[in-house]
């Protein structure tokens, strides 16, 4: 497979390393000696920077104020932002704002995707519905409010849980059904009357929040109700959320490789020593099928191919590797630096604690190879 990056696509690396090269992964107490969460709002500089370069609409058109890029240009970026625990919803804001461009009204998108572009709102999604482990989609109803086939408004209730960043977005992206079962999607404003925002604090000390909505009232242009978008931005979210994975794991299999090269036992560096290696080497060999199966999912998504599997089924196996991967790699590391790792004065806990939230985020690797088996099932394979 050629997985050759184009010449846009690696300047948007540049312009993200550029950016992120200033960024430091402990510019905020630690999560394990913080009681709750680790800071109160995002990283507003960070964000700043990011929309003076032009990465907050690296994937709108350009009559918003984006570059046009394709969904991998976001990939990447994030897999560079992982590498220092940047604290910005990078991956929630452009994948809602890449949905509401995609499936929204043009009123809509008009108005609210030139300034998530410039850094001025910041949109997040709720995709874990009540639990966690039960369809975003069937946590929240809606219901329709006016006669015929025209609604004027609609009315949404119900909860959705460990939504990020909820406390500063100024739109939340709430997938819902509606009396037929047939899935949709509402913009809400967090202020708006019946919208009820409860802390919560994820693995990594960020801020969380269990969003609870009680006859929250909606117009029918922030309702997207169009087949495909929910899914679609699922799609973008835990493909994200794979890109994430990787960079994380990058980050800390090149902090193990300078530890252990420097790290001496009985006159020699313990890289040396042959259970170092090969330990090593097995965390190499996963971080490769992370990469792999990543840009496979990424490539469907953003080209549309066919195959002999939905789109779908790649990724949830990108999304398998991400979630065992990413695991195996910070429980190898923590090995390899012995006490070190532990030490809340140097940073691998806390990439320890950021890589058990993604291995979690929109479902572990169980939960996706259980769809995979539902896919094999409903498409059997030559």
């Amino acid at each position: 497979m050629d997985f050759t990056f184009t010449e846009e696509q690696q300047a948007a690396v540049e312009a993200a390393r550029a950016v992120f090269s200033g960024v430091a992964p402990d510019s905020v107490p630690s999560p394990a000696l913080t009681p709750g969460a680790v800071a109160e709002d995002i990283d507003r500089r960070l964000w700043s920077e990011l929309a003076s370069s032009d990465l907050l609409g690296l994937t709108l058109s350009e009559e918003y104020g984006g570059a046009g890029l394709d969904p991998v240009a976001l990939f990447l970026v994030l897999r560079e932002s992982a590498k220092v625990l940047a604290r910005v919803p990078l991956l929630e804001s452009c994948a809602v704002a890449m949905t509401v461009e995609r499936y929204g009204e043009s009123g809509l998108a008009a108005e609210l995707l030139p300034r998530t572009a410039r850094g001025e709102l910041v949109l997040t999604a709720g995709a874990n519905g009540r639990t966690g482990h039960d369809p975003a989609e069937l946590a929240v109803t809606a219901r329709p409010e006016g006669l015929g086939a025209a609604p004027s408004g609609w009315v949404l209730d119900g909860v959705q849980s460990a939504v990020p960043w909820a406390q500063v977005a100024d739109r939340i992206a709430v997938p819902a059904h509606t009396g037929e079962g047939r899935p949709v999607l509402a913009l809400v404003d967090p202020a708006r009357q019946g919208v009820t925002l409860a802390d919560q604090v994820s693995t990594s000390g960020e801020r969380l929040a269990e969003v609870r909505l009680d006859g929250v009232r909606v117009e029918a242009r922030e309702l997207i109700d169009a087949p495909g978008a929910w899914e679609w931005l699922r799609d973008l979210l835990t493909t994200g959320t794979c890109a994430l994975a990787l960079g994380l794991g990058e980050r800390v299999l090149a902090m193990t490789a300078e530890y252990t090269g420097k790290r001496e036992q009985f006159g020699f560096p313990v890289a040396t020593f042959q259970a170092v290696a090969v330990q090593a080497a097995d965390r190499y060999i996963d971080l490769r099928a992370m990469e792999v199966t990543l840009w496979q999912a990424a490539w469907r998504i953003s080209t549309g191919a066919g195959g002999p599997l939905p789109a779908a089924g790649d990724i949830a196996v990108a999304k398998i590797w991400a979630s065992d991967g990413v695991r195996r790699i910070v429980q190898t590391a923590q090995h390899l630096h012995g006490g070190f790792g532990a030490d809340t004065d140097y940073p691998l806990h806390r990439f320890h604690a950021w890589a058990k939230q993604i291995e979690l985020s929109l479902g572990p690797a169980a939960a996706h190879e259980e769809a995979l088996g539902d896919l094999l099932a409903a498409h059997p394979l030559a």
